[in-house]
C-alpha cells in the first residue's frame, strides 16, 4: 500500500520533481514551502549536465538548494555500493564540515546513502574504512582531499570514478588565495581519475563578480557555467554605529589597524555597553583580532563574577583547541539559555550556533564581504530584523592630535563599509596573481601522487587546465629549473625525462604541512595543570614561566615552559595580557578608500550613526576642509608632507615604491604617504616625471622591497621569480601615472 506524498510546498513544480522519499522528509521537517533559491536550484541540478553557482544571502538555504537535487539524483539511479564516492562536499573548514555533516545525514538516512567526514579530527579507522569501501557522500577540506590523493594515488580511480558532483562551500573564501588555486587543481586531478567531467556546484552569499566567479569553478569553461542569483528574503536591518573617544596612546606610528586592541578607556567603554545590551540575550561579538577575544572576553566575564551572576561570554578563534570552540558552539545552541561568543573570522561563515538575536563588531572589520556575512548571523527567523551594532574609537582632538588622527579614519572606513555593504557592494575578486608558490606545491603533489611526472604533463594538468592561465612556457620552464636547481633540490629528472622529488622534495613531502598550501607557524600547545588543552600560540611569542597571559576567555600564570614537547602549562591567575598571534590588520580595499573620499567630500549624515559617532564624522570633515583636502592632495605637517592619493593599498604601494626609485623617502601612514618636507624638489620632479611616463615595470618596482617572501615555498623560488610573484600579487603599478598627474594638478 502507498501513502500519498504530501506537498510541502503547495503547487511547486520544483517540489514534484524530488525523489519520494525526500518530499517526505521535507514534510517531516515542517517546510511550508521551497525557498526561491531551492525553486530555481532544483530542476537545473537534477538534470546534473551543467555546472552550477547558488548565490544567495546568509540562510537563505543554499546547503538544500544543492543536496535536495543531488539526494534525489542520487536515489533515484542505480547505486553501486563501495563502487566509489558519489557526491563531494569542500568546505574551507573543518567546524563547517561538522556542522554540515548532521543536517546532510539527516536528509540521506532514510535512503541508505553514507554521509562520510574526513578531515584531521576524524578517527583514522573512520577513513580506512571509507577508503576500502567508498560511497555516498564525503564532506572533506582541500587540505584532506589533498593528503588522499598524495598517499593514496593510485586509489584515486576507484574512490572517485563514480563521482556525479563537487559542491564547494563559501566558494568566495577560496577564490584570489592559494587555497583556491589548490582547490582547482584538486578538482582537474579528480576528475582526470575519475575518467569523466564532474558536475561543479559553488555556493556563496558574497561573491562580487559571477563572470570571474564562473572561471574559478569552470575554468576551461566559464560561459557553461549557470548562475542562479537572488536577494528574495532579504531581512530587514537595524544598524547602528557607536562612536566612542579613547585615552591619548603613545603615536608608534600613524598607521591605523582594523584589528588593534583599544585602549583601556575605549575598551571599558565597550565593554560596559556590550554588557549591559547583550548579557540575557545571544549574540555574537566580532573583535577583529585574537587579542581583542581575549581581552574582551575575559573582561565581559569578569563583570559576570563581579555581580555574582552566570558567565555568559565565550572566547572563539583558530589559536584556540577544537574542544573549546565546540563547547562555546554548543552552548549557544542551547536555545533555552542566553550567552554570547567573541569571535574572529571563525564564525563569520555559516557555522550554526543557533538563533541569534544580534551581532556586534568592535573597529570597521576587514572587508565588506565579511561585515556582510556577519550581519548575516542574525535575523534569521521570519518577521525578525537582522541587528548589528559597531563601535568605532578616536582619539580626543587637542594639540598634539596629528592630522591623519583627525581625520577619523577608523569612524570613516566604518561608515565607507556599511554605505557599501548597504548597496551590495562586494570587494571584486583579484585577477592576474601567480601564486607561484602553489605552483611548486603541486607540481610536487602531482609528482607525489603519481610516482612521477613529465614537464608535458604539469604544463597540461596545471597550465592547459588553466589552473595557473597566468603562466606562460617560459616561466613554467624557469619554475621547473628553479625547482632542480643544486641548491634548491626540490626535484630531479630521470634519464627518460621523468620529474622525481630531489632530496628537499622528499623532505617536504614526507612532512605533514605539506598538504597545506598556507603558512603554519610552528606553535606551543596551552595546557592547564588540570590537563585540559585550550589551545595553542605561535612559538615566536616571547612568554616566559611566572608570566600571567590572558587565553580562551580567562587569566593564566604559566607554570612551565616544556620545549620538548611544545607545552606551556599554565594556571589560573590575575591580572595578565593576550598573547601576540599577529597578521590580523588588513589594509581597505581600493573601492572602501574610494568610498572614504566620498564621504569626507559629502555632506550627509547618515542614519546609522549615534551622536558621538555624528560628532566624530563633523570632526573629520571639518579636519579634510581645514586641510585643505577637499582641493588638494597634500598638505604639510611639521617637516613632513601628507600625500592623499586616495588610492588601495596594491596602488598606494606601487606609487611609494615609484617615489622610492626616483629618491624619495616615501613611507606608507594608512590613507596617506609620508614625505620629508626637505624633499619637496624631489617629490615635484618624480611626481613630473611619473605622470609623463608610461607605468613602470612592477616587476622592477618589487625588487626595490627587502622581503619579498609572503607564501608558503616563497624561499625556494629566488629573487627574479619571487619578484615577478611578488610584483602580480601586490602592486599595481598601472595606476601610477594617473595618481601622480592627479596629485600634481592638486598640489596647493
Amino acid at each position: 500500500m502507498t501513502a500519498e506524498t504530501p506537498s510541502a510546498a503547495g503547487n511547486s513544480a520544483s517540489f514534484d520533481l524530488l525523489h519520494e522519499t525526500v518530499r517526505r522528509w521535507l514534510w517531516r521537517q515542517g517546510w511550508g514551502e521551497l525557498r526561491d533559491i531551492q525553486e530555481r536550484s532544483i530542476p537545473c541540478l537534477l538534470k546534473g549536465n551543467r555546472d552550477l553557482i547558488i548565490a544567495a544571502g546568509t540562510a537563505s538555504g543554499k546547503t538544500e538548494a544543492a543536496f535536495l537535487p543531488i539526494v534525489s539524483r542520487l536515489a533515484e539511479n542505480e547505486r553501486k555500493p563501495g563502487g566509489g564516492f558519489e557526491s563531494l562536499y569542500i568546505s574551507p573548514l573543518r567546524a563547517l564540515i561538522n556542522d554540515q555533516f548532521s543536517r546532510i545525514e539527516t536528509l540521506c538516512e532514510d535512503l541508505d546513502i553514507p554521509v562520510i567526514k574526513w578531515h584531521g579530527d576524524v578517527a583514522a579507522s573512520i577513513k580506512n574504512r571509507a577508503r576500502k569501501r567508498p560511497e555516498g557522500i564525503l564532506l572533506t577540506t582541500p587540505e584532506s582531499l589533498e593528503a588522499m590523493l598524495v598517499r593514496h594515488g593510485n586509489d584515486a580511480p576507484r574512490l572517485f570514478g563514480n563521482l556525479s558532483t563537487i559542491v564547494i562551500d563559501e566558494m568566495h573564501a577560496f577564490m584570489n588565495t592559494e587555497r583556491g588555486r589548490q582547490l582547482q587543481s584538486l578538482m582537474n586531478r579528480i576528475e582526470i581519475a575519475a575518467g569523466h567531467t564532474v558536475t561543479r556546484v559553488g555556493l556563496s552569499a558574497t561573491l562580487a563578480d559571477m563572470k570571474i566567479a564562473a572561471a574559478f569553478l569552470r575554468p576551461l569553461n566559464p560561459d557553461t557555467v549557470d548562475i542562479l542569483d537572488t536577494t528574495s528574503g532579504t531581512q530587514p536591518v537595524k544598524l547602528q554605529l557607536r562612536g566612542i573617544i579613547d585615552s591619548r596612546p603613545p603615536r608608534k606610528n600613524s598607521k591605523t589597524e582594523a584589528g588593534e586592541a583599544p585602549e583601556n578607556v575605549a575598551r571599558a567603554a565597550i565593554t560596559r555597553h556590550l554588557f549591559e545590551t547583550l548579557r540575557g540575550h545571544r549574540s555574537l561579538i566580532f573583535a577583529n583580532s585574537r587579542q581583542n577575544v581575549e581581552l574582551f572576553a575575559t573582561t565581559l566575564n569578569e563583570r559576570c563574577q563581579a555581580l555574582g551572576v552566570p558567565e555568559e561570554f565565550f572566547a572563539h578563534h583558530g589559536n584556540l583547541s577544537r574542544e573549546h570552540r565546540e563547547e562555546a558552539e554548543r552552548r549557544l545552541k542551547e536555545e533555552h539559555r542566553p550567552g554570547s561568543i567573541v569571535a574572529t573570522t571563525t564564525l563569520e561563515l555559516g557555522i550554526d550556533v543557533g538563533h541569534i538575536d544580534s551581532v556586534a563588531q568592535i573597529g570597521p572589520g576587514h572587508t565588506v564581504s565579511g561585515m556582510r556575512q556577519r550581519l548575516g548571523r542574525s535575523g534569521r527567523r521570519a518577521g525578525q530584523s537582522s541587528v548589528m551594532r559597531i563601535y568605532t574609537t578616536e582619539m580626543p582632538i587637542d594639540e598634539q592630535i596629528h592630522p591623519i588622527d583627525a581625520l577619523r579614519p577608523r569612524t570613516i572606513q566604518t561608515i565607507a563599509m556599511v554605505s557599501l555593504m548597504l548597496r551590495r557592494w562586494n570587494e571584486p575578486p583579484q585577477t592576474g596573481q601567480l601564486h607561484l608558490s602553489t605552483l611548486v606545491q603541486q607540481i610536487l603533489a602531482l609528482i607525489a601522487q603519481h610516482g612521477g611526472l613529465t614537464a608535458k604533463q604539469g604544463w597540461q594538468r596545471l597550465v592547459e587546465s588553466r589552473v595557473f592561465p597566468e603562466i606562460d612556457r617560459a616561466l613554467y620552464t624557469a619554475v621547473l629549473r628553479r625547482m632542480g636547481d643544486p641548491e634548491v633540490r626540490l626535484i630531479e629528472q630521470a634519464p627518460d625525462g621523468t620529474l622525481l622529488p630531489g632530496e628537499e622534495g622528499e623532505r617536504l613531502i614526507s612532512h605533514r604541512s605539506f598538504y597545506a598550501v598556507f603558512m603554519t607557524p610552528e606553535e606551543f600547545k596551552v595546557v592547564t595543570d588540570r590537563g585540559r588543552t585550550l589551545g595553542a600560540v605561535p612559538v615566536e611569542n616571547p612568554i616566559l614561566p611566572e608570566q600571567v597571559i590572558i587565553f580562551a576567555g580567562r587569566r593564566w600564570r604559566v607554570l612551565e615552559i616544556d620545549t620538548s614537547r611544545r607545552e606551556i602549562l599554565v594556571t589560573p591567575a590575575q591580572g595578565g595580557t593576550p598573547p601576540t598571534f599577529g597578521g590580523d590588520g588588513l589594509p581597505p580595499a581600493e573601492g572602501v578608500v574610494a568610498e572614504m573620499h566620498r564621504v569626507y567630500n559629502n555632506i550627509t549624515i547618515p542614519k546609522f550613526l549615534d551622536e558621538t559617532a555624528i560628532t566624530l564624522l563633523t570632526e573629520a570633515r571639518e579636519t579634510f576642509d581645514a586641510l585643505g583636502l577637499r582641493h588638494n592632495s597634500l598638505c604639510h605637517h611639521g617637516d613632513q608632507f601628507l600625500l592623499f592619493p586616495w588610492a588601495g593599498d596594491r596602488a598606494q604601494l606601487a606609487l611609494i615604491l615609484a617615489l622610492t626609485a626616483h629618491e624619495v623617502s616615501a613611507t606608507s601612514d594608512g590613507i596617506a604617504i609620508t614625505v620629508p618636507a626637505e624633499d619637496e624638489d624631489v617629490l615635484l620632479k618624480a611626481l613630473k616625471k611619473l605622470a609623463a611616463a608610461p607605468a613602470p615595470d612592477p616587476v622592477a618596482l618589487a625588487r626595490l622591497v627587502p622581503d619579498m617572501k609572503r607564501a608558503k615555498y616563497d624561499q625556494y623560488l629566488g629573487n627574479d621569480l619571487l619578484a615577478r610573484c611578488y610584483a602580480s600579487d601586490r602592486i599595481d603599478a598601472s595606476r601610477i601615472p594617473a595618481l601622480a598627474a592627479d596629485l600634481l594638478q592638486r598640489w596647493p
